[in-house]
């Protein structure tokens, strides 16, 4: 767990103090991997090795590590593998670009960089649409990621991106057939399920915990497909009432947030108190682990 929590930092500092990095995040072989074996097998099989045979070599390596140079190229492997997996964009960039665009038109341009699936319909420039893009955002650049990461280390970030990739990124997933695209979709929400739960009770640590939790209940309750269903649409219901209430409690006139504006550097302040929580809880492990 040691190596996790030193990797997820300088990847942080990388990403955002680096960003002449980011182009190395390519994963144009992952549209050449599908041509060769998307369609061998049938529909099941050929996204198996799609996503299958990167991420078990990825696992080979990470094995074949495990004692090399007492544990440093471990630890060079996975801070390589988790920062090829981060992202692939900057969110605190997009964000400020976002904040610091001169007239509207360009603020609106560069909000669709905040779109977590390319496919979707252009984000609409309002305060609801800019909190749930924000949240689903930092969910499948940071979160996502670096919880299979605690799990299955490199291997399981790559996982992650991957899943990612294939099932939200059109120029690969109309490459698959319409029951791969289907599959591929399953296995990305589902494992997007554990990391949007894990947000959300950072998220009632960090803030207000009534209001997640209500917000959670009610929404569950409203459209009755269980707790364990792959819909994620209680992050974005708990992400508006979030930032209503927290800037609500800012304001001496008790008013939720009414400007996009403010509800997007609002939901980044929460993002990143998420994030705290998180890195608080992997440090709490590595000690507990070292005073045991």
């Amino acid at each position: 767990m040691a190596i996790v929590l030193i990797a997820t930092l300088l990847v942080l500092i990388a990403t955002h103090g680096a960003p002449a990095l980011t182009p190395y995040r390519d994963f144009s072989w992952l549209r050449r991997w599908q041509q060769q074996v998307g369609a061998q097998g049938g529909d099941a099989f050929g996204l198996f090795l799609c996503l299958a045979v990167p991420v078990l070599a990825c696992g080979l390596i990470q094995l074949a590590l495990r004692s090399s140079l007492l544990g440093l190229a471990s630890l060079l492997f996975a801070i390589v593998i988790l920062f090829y997996s981060w992202g692939p964009r900057d969110l605190e960039r997009d964000v400020e670009a976002i904040d610091k665009a001169p007239d509207s038109d360009r603020r609106l341009a560069a909000a669709q960089a905040l779109r977590a699936d390319a496919s979707q319909a252009p984000l609409e420039f309002t305060a609801s649409g800019l909190v749930e893009a924000t949240f689903l955002s930092a969910l499948r650049r940071w979160f996502g990621v670096l919880l299979w990461f605690c799990l299955l280390g490199p291997a399981g970030a790559l996982l992650y991106r991957l899943a990612q990739l294939l099932a939200f990124t059109p120029e690969l997933s109309e490459g698959f057939t319409p029951h791969q695209r289907e599959w591929a979709e399953r296995i990305a929400r589902g494992l997007d399920w554990a990391p949007a739960h894990l947000m959300v009770l950072a998220l009632a640590l960090a803030s207000n915990f009534d209001t997640v939790f209500k917000t959670w209940r009610d929404y569950h309750a409203a459209h009755g497909r269980g707790y364990f269903c792959l819909d994620l649409g209680f992050l974005n219901a708990i992400a508006r009432a979030s930032v209503d209430a927290d800037v609500a409690a800012e304001d001496e006139h008790g008013q939720p947030a009414q400007t996009p504006l403010v509800a997007l550097d609002d939901a980044m302040v929460l993002v990143r108190r998420v994030l705290v929580v998180w890195l608080t809880v992997i440090a709490l492990i590595v000690l507990g682990g070292w005073f045991a």
